[in-house]
């Protein structure tokens, strides 16, 4: 998708996109249009009875004295709230409508277009951000799609005289970037995205500056992840664990570092799934896909600070070889395992990528992400993904920096009553507590392999990672959730 910005005159062909506030000021651009089309826009808002409502759209096709195809007006709500993710959702709803109006191009006309909580600058490359986000489909493996069905956008012009625009927008694109990233990791099917071809995709990052290092299972052995290698047992896919440094900080700064389940496939193992719904379980690796979109986009815009993602790349299969229900594993850590349910494999996995995080290197703060436990969505639903700390620095830091971006945090409870629930009889500890509080023993079981001293969150997006609906700058499928959360938390607390 071309985006482009400029103060020059409207476009004349394609469709144009007005934003307009419900306080009923309407901006130049409205004005300039409504002029050329003798009064059009005004008499189809009094027709429509269109209060310009946040996300409501009005379009006029064909309008006399233009020769574009439509103008689309689209409400902004009330101006006094609206503000920099009201501006991106502004910009994915009309582009949601353009994608099935058979425009190639379209032209979002600011010009007067101001809001109070953030600047005409940002603002015009909020709208186009989210107009961009909007655009995204993985479709690389549809073959006999009818052509009408295919949209045919290509291009999106942002009017406005606003100095700063394209400039902004800079940043947000290489956002963007890994978002995208995210989720076409995450859509991708197992048969393609298994261990090894994941870990050859983080090797692409390699373009943007990123150091990578991929450890196999012999390396691995060596360093007795015992836990980690026992969920990959039953599978014929090597296990994989990658490591992915931007170090654009100062030299010799501990990094804060960003550690993801990849379970690129989920059976359950010998604990098997149910059939109904296990399809979905290809983008149990949402946890690697957000840490990879992550470093993607720090990398891309050249962030100044030292940050590292590991991600731990798994099969969970059933096979002869799998380990059982009742095996006990030794992890990296020396702590022993008593797995009782080979289904609550991402904590393994974990495991054993957190201690080596931390014995290699040595982080001034690790964030988790996993699609961890289906407890948490019964807990937020699809609102919200549970963040699981003790530190409650940390936690205000998380929840701010989602809150900025959209990406929302809950902070969940965490207690030594959780980590009594996972005591085991013959091990160290169990990998399952009992019924009730599985996110919560869950995160409980990782907290036992974060050293003393660290500060430490584990966020369960279990219910965040995948869209079965559209939303406004998220079309239904992998969300790529998680990657603005973490670019915002380093931006905010460790760029200087």
């Amino acid at each position: 998708m071309q985006v482009t910005f400029s103060a020059a005159a409207l476009a004349k062909s394609g469709a144009i996109v007005i934003p307009l506030f419900e306080d009923g000021k309407k901006p130049k651009a409205f004005d300039a249009v409504d002029e050329k089309t003798g009064g059009a826009l005004t008499r189809a808002l009094k027709a429509a009875d269109f209060k310009a409502k946040k996300g409501k759209l009005l379009e006029i096709v064909s309008p006399a004295g233009v020769s574009n195809a439509r103008v689309i007006v689209v409400g902004a709500g009330a101006s006094k709230d609206f503000g920099a993710l009201d501006a991106e959702a502004l910009g994915g709803a009309a582009t949601a409508r353009l994608l099935v109006t058979r425009d190639k191009a379209a032209l979002f006309a600011l010009d007067g277009f101001s809001a109070k909580k953030v600047d005409d600058g940002e603002l015009a490359a909020r709208i186009a951000h989210g107009a961009r986000m909007r655009t995204y489909r993985f479709d690389k493996y549809r073959t006999k799609e009818e052509q009408e069905e295919k949209p045919v956008l290509a291009k999106i012009a942002v009017y406005t005289p606003a100095a700063g625009a394209k400039a902004a927008y800079a940043v947000h694109e290489k956002i963007g970037d890994g978002v995208f990233l995210t989720r076409d990791l995450v859509s991708e099917p197992a048969n393609v995205l298994y261990p090894d071809s994941f870990a050859k995709r983080c090797q692409k990052l390699a373009d943007l500056g990123v150091k990578v290092t991929v450890l196999g299972e012999a390396q691995m052995k060596k360093l007795g992840m015992g836990s980690l290698l026992g969920v990959g047992h039953g599978s014929d896919r090597e296990s994989k664990l990658v490591a992915m440094e931007w170090m654009g900080g100062k030299k010799g700064d501990a990094p804060v570092a960003f550690v993801g389940k990849g379970v690129t496939f989920d059976t359950g193992g010998i604990s098997l799934k149910p059939a109904p719904g296990m399809g979905d379980m290809k983008w149990d690796m949402g946890g690697a896909g957000a840490v990879t979109g992550a470093i993607a986009a720090l990398a891309g815009r050249k962030a100044k600070a030292n940050v590292v993602g590991v991600i731990g790349l798994v099969e969970n299969m059933p096979d002869g070889k799998a380990q059982r229900p009742g095996d006990v594993v030794k992890s990296m850590s020396g702590q022993t395992i008593e797995v009782l349910n080979t289904d609550a494999e991402g904590r393994l996995v974990l495991a054993d990528a957190l201690w080596w995080t931390q014995e290699t290197y040595k982080p001034k703060a690790v964030i988790d992400l996993a699609t961890l436990t289906g407890a948490i969505i019964i807990s937020l639903a699809h609102e919200f993904a549970g963040m699981f700390t003790k530190d409650d620095k940390l936690s205000k830091q998380l929840e701010k920096a989602g809150e900025e971006v959209g990406d929302l945090l809950w902070r969940m409870p965490l207690t030594k009553a959780h980590d009594e629930m996972i005591k085991s009889d013959i091990a160290d500890m169990q990998n399952i507590g009992g019924k009730g509080g599985g996110s919560s023993t869950a995160a409980a079981f990782l907290g036992r392999f974060i050293q003393d001293g660290v500060p430490w969150a584990h966020l369960d997006i279990a219910g965040m990672a995948w869209n079965e609906k559209d939303k406004p700058t998220i079309p239904k499928g992998g969300s790529g959730y998680g990657v603005r959360l973490l670019d915002q938390f380093v931006r905010e607390n460790f760029e200087g």
